[in-house]
């Protein structure tokens, strides 16, 4: 077994699922337990400078090997995991030599990963496939990035031929809720430009994001004896019920793809007298993301108007906003993750984020910051997988964009 693999299969083990309920930092203990494990692993094979701060971002530092003149590159990886479905007692299992068949995750449940629901799985035929068990998640959104960011630097440890400027890594946390750049400290960091590995399929490439806010929408209804409530009762699960019927009905993740936005509800909680909704709300275009924004208060206002003053209340926040516009500033960081892909055989797939990374905020923070493959396919659900040639892929790309700076700017 490699050792990204070796790596992964501990790392996924560790519940770091992130809360988008809790105000502490990280939002949950796991964070910090798995911080701590890492920083243990990076002083055990040699890198320098280790910190974890009371937040729990974790950095490190590859001292470069070569002279002067060669950028400060940083790699970057979230250790949190998807509050939408349970990160805790992953069970990964391995399908060796894919056969293009049905997975069968949970025979008990009868949970199948299937080529016809994701025909994507034909492209892995013959290769060894890691999934779940249909219980969880995988994980590997983005424990997998963690692996080959460290397998990346031991190897660079263990191969001094490879000249390579100083390296820069950090592992953060609650990615997946959005704070993932809260507290990052780009002083400190002192990259010069930087990487997500935080993408999914092989070869994928992408630079630009979407536009993210958050929307809770809070419904207050009036509560009374169903026997005596004619024209009393105010059921707020009702008035929920017409607030999502009022949003564009196709403007959903389900309906669009690309450049497409979309408003997504997360979760309801609701009885007669209080509901409350929570929603994503993304688009690429600024403009069309301050109008997706606009559309939800002016439902509440009509709702307001129709049932009474303080029946709708909206805490709009936004996340993070699209990366394109600072990294088209230093271009030759794609131009440079292209070439390092075409180098180690990959096909560059550039693609726009149909999500956030800590890259997108990070960009806007001064740190230029694009995104690479994982090489996983299908976050944040039972049906997450990932093949593990496309993890040992991606640790080859991670080598390669080190050394192109390196033995370019040194005109090696």
């Amino acid at each position: 077994m490699s050792k990204v693999v070796e790596r992964f299969l501990k790392y996924v083990k560790y519940d770091t699922k992130s809360d988008e309920e809790s105000n502490t930092v990280p939002t949950t203990n796991g964070q910090t337990v798995f911080a701590k494990e890492l920083a243990k692993e990076l002083e055990n094979i040699g890198l320098k400078d280790i910190s974890v701060d009371e937040n729990g971002y974790v950095m490190a530092t590859l001292p470069a090997n070569v002279e002067k003149n060669v950028p400060t590159i940083g790699f970057i990886a979230h250790m949190d995991t998807s509050p939408e479905m349970p990160g805790k007692n992953v069970n990964p299992q391995i399908v060796r030599n894919y056969d293009g068949k049905d997975i069968v995750l949970n025979k008990e449940k009868n949970i199948i990963l299937s080529p016809k629901d994701y025909p994507e799985l034909k492209n892995y035929i013959g290769k060894d496939i890691i999934t779940t068990d249909g219980n969880t998640l995988l994980g590997a959104d983005d424990k997998a990035g963690i692996a080959e960011i460290i397998t990346a630097m031991e190897y660079l440890i263990n191969h001094p031929e490879i000249p390579h400027g100083t390296i820069r890594i950090a592992f953060t946390p609650d990615e997946e809720v959005g704070r993932g750049a809260d507290l990052f400290d780009v002083k400190k960091f002192n990259a010069d430009f930087a990487y997500t590995i935080d993408g999914g399929a092989i070869g994928e490439l992408e630079y630009e994001n979407f536009n993210a806010a958050s929307a809770r929408v809070y419904i207050n209804g009036i509560n009374i004896h169903p026997g005596s409530a004619k024209n009393k009762m105010k059921n707020s699960m009702l008035i929920a019920n017409e607030f999502i019927s009022m949003l564009p009905e196709t403007e959903t993740p389900a309906h669009t793809e690309g450049y497409e936005g979309f408003y997504h509800l997360i979760s309801i909680k609701g009885s007669v007298e209080k509901t409350e909704l929570y929603y994503i709300i993304r688009d690429f275009d600024r403009n069309n993301f301050e109008n997706r924004k606009k559309l939800v208060e002016k439902i509440a206002d009509e709702l307001n108007n129709k049932y009474g003053s303080n029946t709708v209340e909206i805490k709009i926040r936004d996340q993070y906003y699209n990366m394109k516009e600072k990294i088209e500033e230093v271009k030759h960081i794609v131009d440079t993750a292209i070439e390092a892909m075409k180098a180690a055989k990959v096909t560059p797939v550039v693609v726009p984020i149909r999500g956030g990374t800590d890259g997108a905020r990070l960009s806007f923070m001064g740190l230029p910051t694009p995104n690479i493959f994982t090489g996983g396919h299908n976050f944040h659900g039972r049906y997450e997988y990932i093949p593990t040639f496309a993890m040992e892929k991606a640790v080859e790309v991670i080598l390669k964009i080190v050394e192109i700076y390196a033995t370019k700017i040194r005109g090696l």
